[in-house]
């Protein structure tokens, strides 16, 4: 097994025995092996040279014994790893060079297309779990092949390090258990915000792959795909996403907000998160739900907001808790 880091097989039978029996004479060796007493002198200069192997004393038939494998072995290993980190950059850079000549030349390797959703949905976890620095979704309702509680890859993806931000459509979030995994997908860190209306459902991976549906959820039928490479039709779908998330509105977790110079109020836990949930464009009735409260105690909270933030008017509490950083 240590052949590859340049100990072969006759040597580490050797050092294997010579560990077993602590010190040894060549002789012992070559009796205990059953080998040419050349072949035992050559291999002991070999490990001797790979600083395995010392004499216990200036005598020329000294005993020999072995010596700890960790720092010798381990630069080795260090090296035969560096060197197959670098052969594995030179075979993605020229994995990334046949894919863009491809694509000049074919478009089929620009774009993929695939039916059905078990495909669609094995798809989405295979891109997922590739992840290594971003993924972005438009998350929009009625999912044609996963839904949130089922795409329990984000949670791995976001322990390894991966950043996700997520826009959702409004009325998703009025479907049952939406909240609830939104909530839960903030608590481990995803970025989340709201927009009335999304244009496509989309899911952009490290800025270099995007899958999209091509037909329209009012055609029915079996959902088809494209699943798009690095091109200038990727880099459109990522100017889409950036241009919808700056202008959708931020989901805060229940976590408290942090401190803001110059404001002299704070909104605690449950404020924030009913703030944020309320100038997402949440109903009364869905929020009330979320917060496990009734709808007349989510009415009265807002009242009171208002009165701290100086309105009379919800569109006017909407712009001064985006105004006084309460979200």
């Amino acid at each position: 097994m240590l052949d590859v880091i340049g100990l072969n097989p006759g040597e580490e039978e050797l050092y294997r025995s010579l560990v077993q029996l602590t010190t040894a004479r060549v002789e012992e060796l070559v009796e205990r092996l059953r080998r040419p007493r050349a072949e035992v002198v050559a291999q002991l200069d070999a490990l001797r040279g790979k600083g395995l192997v010392l004499p216990t004393g200036p005598e020329p038939d000294a005993p020999l014994r072995p010596l700890a494998p960790d720092v010798p072995l381990g630069e080795a290993l260090l090296r035969r790893q560096a060197a197959l980190e670098a052969a594995r950059a030179a075979v993605t850079h020229l994995t990334e060079e046949y894919r863009a000549g491809m694509r000049r030349h074919d478009a089929g390797h620009l774009v993929e297309v695939i039916t059905g959703a078990r495909v669609l949905r094995e798809r989405l976890r295979d891109v997922q779990d590739g992840a290594r620095v971003e993924v972005l979704w438009f998350c929009r309702a009625n999912p044609l092949a996963m839904s949130g509680e089922e795409n329990v890859e984000e949670f791995d993806a976001l322990a390894r390090g991966v950043r996700y931000r997520a826009i959702y459509e409004r009325e998703m979030l009025l479907e049952p258990g939406a909240l609830e995994d939104l909530e839960r997908g903030v608590r481990a860190g995803e970025q989340a915000r709201v927009l009335d209306r999304l244009p496509v459902r989309l899911a952009i991976v490290d800025g270099r792959t995007a899958i999209c549906p091509l037909v329209p959820d009012r055609d029915g039928g079996e959902p088809t795909a494209a699943v798009i490479g690095r091109s200038q039709l990727l880099d459109a779908l990522l100017a889409l996403f950036e241009s919808h998330w700056l202008m959708a509105t931020p989901v805060r977790s229940s976590a408290p907000p942090a401190d803001r110079a110059g404001d002299g109020y704070r909104p605690d836990a449950d404020e924030a998160r009913l703030l944020s949930l309320f100038v997402a464009g949440v109903p009364d009735k869905s929020i009330a739900s979320q917060l496990g409260v009734s709808r007349r105690t989510v009415q009265r909270r807002l009242a009171d907001l208002m009165a701290v933030a100086g309105v009379d008017t919800r569109p006017g509490l909407a712009f001064q808790a985006a105004r006084r950083g309460w979200i």
